[in-house]
């Protein structure tokens, strides 16, 4: 008699997760997807008072969520906040930024606030994550908020590119450093998705016929499209995959 297969579970019930830029955008449709699956999710963002307003809404639908304040580019409080309110099991790793400049105008204020957040903060709480994880052998996963533009290049993005490049040279090298203890290291990469941050490039007529001709499949992302890709790399069903990223562009990067 054959043993049939039977698929991994995506279900992450007496998990906790903890995501951070957590109360609007790809933060929040991420926080849904891990509590929709059962996970308790810390949502994590500067503004506590707007993430308490967030949380209450999610608790209403029937989910287990909390909120806390967290700057990432504080890392001394950050840590502090990890270790309060961990350990974790999932580590979605959102928190970002961009100020879109031409190449010749970036200046060094410019840099900085893009690579200490998007770069610097983001390794620091990855870190700080996965130590929980390894003090309380927990097998767990962290995922990082890449972008496409992390495997290409883009129009007044030369800083964000260089982040989203080297957060991914960071996955591959700590995903080989943790698998001994059974932490998974990977990234989404979405392409353009209408968030509050992406707002101006959607109010911009020419930059949106740029984005439909570069998105193969004709159209720009949602928060939904997102969601199924954090919580397939939360849970057992990616058991095997560390070290990689999840391109969800609609096709940007196929040529």
């Amino acid at each position: 008699m054959t043993a049939l297969p039977r698929t991994p579970s995506f279900r992450l019930d007496g998990k906790r997760a903890l995501v951070t830029g957590a109360s609007s955008g790809i933060g929040l449709g991420g926080a849904m997807a891990l509590a929709e699956a059962g996970a308790h999710v810390v949502m994590a963002a500067r503004n506590l008072e707007r993430t308490q307003g967030v949380v209450d809404e999610v608790r209403a639908a029937g989910f287990s969520a909390e909120a806390i304040a967290m700057d990432v580019g504080d890392l001394d409080d950050a840590r502090a906040k990890i270790a309060e309110h961990g350990p974790f099991d999932v580590l979605f790793n959102n928190a970002g930024t961009n100020d879109p400049t031409p190449y010749l105008d970036v200046d060094e204020a410019n840099y900085d606030m893009i690579a200490d957040l998007n770069l610097k903060a983001a390794f620091f709480i990855a870190q700080a994550v996965a130590k929980g994880m390894k003090a309380t052998d927990i097998k767990g996963s962290i995922i990082h908020t890449s972008s496409q533009m992390g495997h290409v290049g883009g129009i007044d993005r030369s800083v964000y590119c260089g982040t989203k490049f080297g957060i991914e040279g960071v996955t591959r090298a700590s995903a080989i450093e943790l698998a001994e203890f059974g932490i998974r290291v990977n990234t989404i990469c979405p392409t353009f998705i209408r968030t509050p941050m992406t707002q101006s490039t959607f109010d911009n007529p020419e930059r949106v016929a740029w984005l439909e001709e570069k998105i193969k499949l004709g159209r720009v992302g949602e928060i939904e499209d997102i969601m199924g890709s954090v919580l397939f790399l939360a849970s057992d069903a990616s058991s095997l995959i560390t070290g990689t990223s999840i391109i969800i562009d609609g096709g940007w990067t196929a040529d």
